[in-house]
């Protein structure tokens, strides 16, 4: 059991990055851009594919990033300059990274052929590098035994990954609060906001589309880039429901944490990540549920992370309402019993 949730754990917080860039759409930039389920399996057939051809992992990790942003900027572009709808031109630029993500995991200084997948079993990635140098300081030895010391029949022996990621998503979610802070990161949100305003300034609006969907494929293709380095594979199918794990995401850490600020918001996100991760642990723990049942699970999740709020809210407003009304009417009871005090 401990060790499920330690695994949902790792994985939630490498997917709270892709989550903060369906976040960056959705939420800052209010275009439904479904580019994500491609641009995160590019990210994820770029790095493994540089891997296999002898690149350094974290060269291989830049440039499935750069690939990432070229994605976004090419959806970007078919909306604003082609004039084809937002939920269009991101069902098409997913549907062309399809064959264009088969083409990178089939890449080979020959030629370049159709391959579904890549393993990374026998190759270095950014992980087992940064497990080596956690190893000789014996952090993940002590922070085992203390597992085992708390009760735990058995300790996970990758706390060096865990810290890893853990310090990537955290830079990550600073660096998002402070671009979303500065002066092109005030005008994507503007853009998000109220385009005819910020028109009105003479700023280009389509520049700040463009740039808002790069960046947040270039976030979702990083995630892509460190599942596949994670779990030692890539494979083509592996992005199908990724705009559903990451809208899940963002709705579950709003509806728990709120969103009053920048810094709150983009907090949620990673933890509604998180979150929903280890919902979706325990979801295949009941016995009659199987991992083929994950698509029915991530979709009761998310109408529950949507309906559940929405009632909750509904249940408030009704007790504001009703504490109103009886408000009023001891007001009013105080009145008729002044106005019989002063005729006596």
């Amino acid at each position: 059991m401990f060790l499920s949730i330690f695994g949902s754990v790792e994985q939630g917080i490498i997917y709270a990055i892709m989550a903060l860039g369906v976040y960056l759409t959705f939420r800052v930039l209010d275009f439904p851009d479904l580019t994500v389920d491609g641009s995160f399996v590019t990210g994820a057939a770029t790095a493994a594919m540089m891997i296999v051809l002898g690149y350094h992992p974290i060269i291989a990790t830049l440039i499935a990033i750069v690939a990432g942003f070229i994605a976004g900027c090419m959806t970007g572009l078919l909306h604003t300059k082609g004039k084809i709808n937002a939920l269009l031109a991101g069902i098409l630029m997913q549907i062309a990274l399809y064959s264009i993500n088969l083409r990178i995991m089939g890449f080979s200084a020959e030629n370049v052929i159709v391959k579904p997948n890549i393993q990374l079993q026998s190759n270095e990635t950014i992980f087992s590098q940064f497990q080596g140098f956690w190893s000789p300081l014996g952090i993940d030895t002590a922070l085992s035994n203390f597992v085992k010391s708390l009760g735990a029949s058995a300790a996970p022996g990758t706390w060096g990954t865990v810290l890893i990621v853990l310090i990537i998503t955290v830079i990550i979610k600073l660096l998002a609060d402070w671009f979303l802070k500065t002066e092109v990161g005030l005008a994507i949100r503007a853009t998000g906001d109220n385009k005819r305003m910020i028109r009105s300034f003479s700023a280009n609006t389509d520049r700040y589309t463009i740039l808002g969907l790069g960046i947040s494929n270039a976030l979702v293709a990083f995630s892509g880039s460190l599942i596949a380095q994670y779990s030692k594979f890539s494979d083509v199918n592996m992005g199908i429901g990724m705009i559903v794990i990451g809208l899940a995401s963002v709705i579950i850490g709003e509806a728990i944490f709120g969103t009053k600020t920048i810094f709150r918001a983009t907090l949620a996100v990673v933890f509604g990540a998180i979150i929903y991760r280890i919902i979706y642990a325990l979801a295949l723990r009941v016995p009659w549920l199987d991992s083929s049942d994950m698509k029915l699970i991530t979709a009761i999740i998310v109408v529950l992370a949507l309906v559940i709020p929405q009632l909750v809210s509904k249940q408030r407003d009704k007790k504001r309402k009703e504490k109103r009304r009886l408000e009023r009417l001891r007001e009013q009871r105080e009145l008729v019993t002044q106005g019989g005090n002063d005729l006596a």
